[in-house]
């Protein structure tokens, strides 16, 4: 416990969650014979992600979507499946107020929306979030509340919390990154992270290098700051990721790695009129057929 606490930069000193879809339980208008048994009562499903709000102003997260926020170009957003499901796979993630921060290469300023002027940063807390924790917090838990925002002692770096906790199902765990196919700002960078969110439960936060110095970087409270994609434990398993191939010159390609290749790639090029959008026409038609419950 007290790692974890200085790994965040505890101190002594949710009101919400995403709602989960319970089962209908509403009967029905004809209501089955007294003889006939009962179908067995279904467990509620598990949610993939369950996201805690603990800030009561922080804006909810919401599912990633294929336009990567609008800035996909129109060609990319209609044709190109890989960006389209890349930029949708996730949950975007926003900071719980707008701020800014700026680094003179020594020292670290900050301000936010509703703030008069500029503050040396060192460890902050939410603005006025410290006494509402303490009072929703059970006694042995209080002045423990999460600080919002922080220097760390290495040049150029801070610590945001999003005010957020993330619980995920058994064997999912959270990669937290940057916004997926949304430009990214050339005054700062995220460090990315994976966090096993099915054993531990604590503050989602982020580190962010500022690579820009002595201006403004701002960070606005109405647009994704991080994008948080649930992936199986499994897929990043050491034994799981030494267990490949390598195929090294064409010599090696089999006849079914030509007749795949064929069809992906000499067979369109091949067509008098080629329609625009294969791959993405084909792949919609799969999960299409997969919701369906037919085979792909």
């Amino acid at each position: 416990m007290e790692a974890e606490r200085e790994a965040f930069g505890l101190s002594p000193h949710s009101e919400d969650a995403i709602s989960v879809q319970k089962p209908d339980t509403k009967p029905d208008a004809a209501a089955p014979a007294a003889s006939t048994p009962a179908p067995p009562a279904q467990a509620p499903k598990t949610p993939l992600v369950t996201f805690h709000r603990f800030i009561p102003t922080a804006r909810f997260p919401q599912r990633a979507d294929r336009s990567a926020a609008g800035s996909l170009p129109t060609r990319a957003f209609r044709y190109c499946e890989p960006a389209t499901a890349a930029a949708a796979f996730g949950y975007y993630i926003f900071p719980p107020i707008s701020f800014s921060v700026r680094w003179d290469g020594y020292d670290m300023l900050w301000t936010y929306e509703g703030a008069s002027d500029w503050a040396p940063l060192k460890t902050v807390q939410f603005p006025g979030f410290r006494e509402q924790f303490d009072a929703a917090a059970p006694p042995e838990i209080r002045e423990f509340s999460p600080p919002f925002l922080g220097a760390l002692q290495e040049p150029g770096l801070i610590q945001i919390w999003t005010g957020l906790a993330a619980r995920t199902a058994p064997g999912i765990s959270l990669m937290i990154r940057s916004p997926v196919n949304i430009p990214r700002s050339g005054t700062h960078e995220f460090f990315e992270g994976i966090v096993e969110t099915d054993r531990w439960f604590g503050p989602l936060i982020t580190n962010v290098r500022i690579t820009k110095t002595d201006v403004p970087v701002d960070f606005r409270a109405d647009f994704p700051m991080l994008q948080a994609l649930p992936i199986p434990r499994a897929a990043y398993d050491d034994a799981a990721q030494n267990n490949y191939e390598l195929v090294p010159d064409l010599a090696g390609m089999r006849p079914e790695d030509w007749d795949d290749y064929y069809d992906t790639v000499v067979r369109p090029n091949s067509q008098v009129h080629r329609p625009r959008g294969q791959y993405a026409a084909a792949a919609r038609k799969r999960r299409a057929a997969e919701e369906r419950g037919e085979p792909g």
